[in-house]
């Protein structure tokens, strides 16, 4: 299988080439230049494979959640190529890859994510490893205050931007579940790119139209609309 994946909703911008198994990944701690790097990123990657978009199975992109411009950019970026090259399309969570890549490296198998999401606020998930080494998400995804974070009982590690901001007020919620977390960790295309392989497998593949971002406080602004909270 032939999968080009992008990730680009954070300061980091990358783009990766799965190929029957094997990875091979741009990457680059970027702020504000995703524009002016994902596309040589890509043109490079199937330069030196050899490959056109006509010749790919399928896309990969960050879906979100993440910074507004930065998931855009991926969306935009994977449309534009599967509507050329008439390509399916698979949808990404950015905690996902987060929790990927992690696995990837350790042997532990929850990781508790978390992004820094401004507003005082991160966005959430928690991932276990499955029996064939990928990211499985327990329970669901959202955007919150590190205090109201909802979470299994189960030890893990804590990874994300988001400890670096709120590592207290999480350490204090989980309650010796977590004992060391990871900061620094960063979604990055590779991780995109196994997940997207696997879920083109499980048919998680979409068509262009329905290629679209997911932006968490939207779909907290929807569901509160529909309660008719706040009104």
């Amino acid at each position: 299988m032939k999968l080009l994946a992008v990730e680009t909703s954070t300061e980091a911008c990358s783009a990766a080439l799965f190929i029957d198994g094997a990875l091979v990944e741009r990457f680059e701690l970027a702020p504000q230049k995703h524009t002016k790097l994902i596309l040589p990123m890509i043109d490079s990657l199937l330069a030196d494979a050899g490959l056109t978009p006509q010749q790919l199975d399928a896309l990969a992109f960050s879906r979100g959640p993440g910074s507004f411009t930065g998931v855009r950019i991926a969306t935009s970026v994977i449309q534009g190529i599967a509507f050329g090259a008439d390509l399916p399309v698979v949808p990404v969570s950015t905690l996902a890859a987060i929790a990927q890549d992690f696995f990837d490296k350790h042997t532990d198998n929850i990781a508790y994510v978390a992004m820094d999401a401004r507003m005082g606020e991160i966005f959430w998930g928690v991932y276990q490893r499955n029996a064939d080494g990928y990211a499985e998400l327990i329970g669901e995804e959202a955007v919150t205050l590190a205090e109201n974070i909802v979470f299994p009982e189960l030890s893990g590690i804590g990874v994300g931007s988001g400890w670096g901001v709120y590592h207290q007020q999480l350490l204090a919620r989980l309650d010796g579940l977590v004992t060391d977390y990871h900061r620094d960790a960063l979604p990055r295309a590779a991780s995109i790119a196994k997940l997207g392989a696997w879920g083109f497998s499980l048919g998680q593949a979409v068509d262009v139209d329905h290629a679209m971002p997911v932006y968490l406080r939207d779909k907290v602004a929807k569901k509160e609309s529909e309660r008719g909270v706040g009104r």
